[in-house]
C-alpha cells in the first residue's frame, strides 16, 4: 500500500510539469503577440523551460518507477 501511495506522489511531477509548460506557453504567445520580432529568441527560451520542466516530469516518472521494482 505505501508502496503505491510512494509511486502516485512521484508521478504527480507530471501534472507540475503540464501546469508549467502550459504557462509558459501562454506567456511566450503573449510575448509574441507584443513584440514580433523577438520571436526566435522567445522561442529558444520557450524550448528550453519547456524540456527543462518535462525533464521533471520524466525524472518524477523514473523514481515512481524504482519505487515500484525495487522496494517490493
Amino acid at each position: 500500500m505505501s508502496i503505491a501511495l510512494g509511486a502516485g506522489i512521484a508521478v504527480l511531477t507530471g501534472a507540475g510539469a503540464g501546469i508549467g509548460i502550459g504557462i509558459a506557453t501562454s506567456k511566450a504567445a503573449d510575448a509574441i503577440a507584443r513584440q514580433p520580432e523577438a520571436k526566435g529568441d522567445i522561442n529558444k527560451a520557450l524550448l528550453l523551460g519547456c524540456a527543462l520542466a518535462e525533464a521533471t516530469a520524466i525524472y518524477g516518472f523514473v523514481i515512481a518507477i524504482l519505487i515500484i521494482f525495487l522496494l517490493k
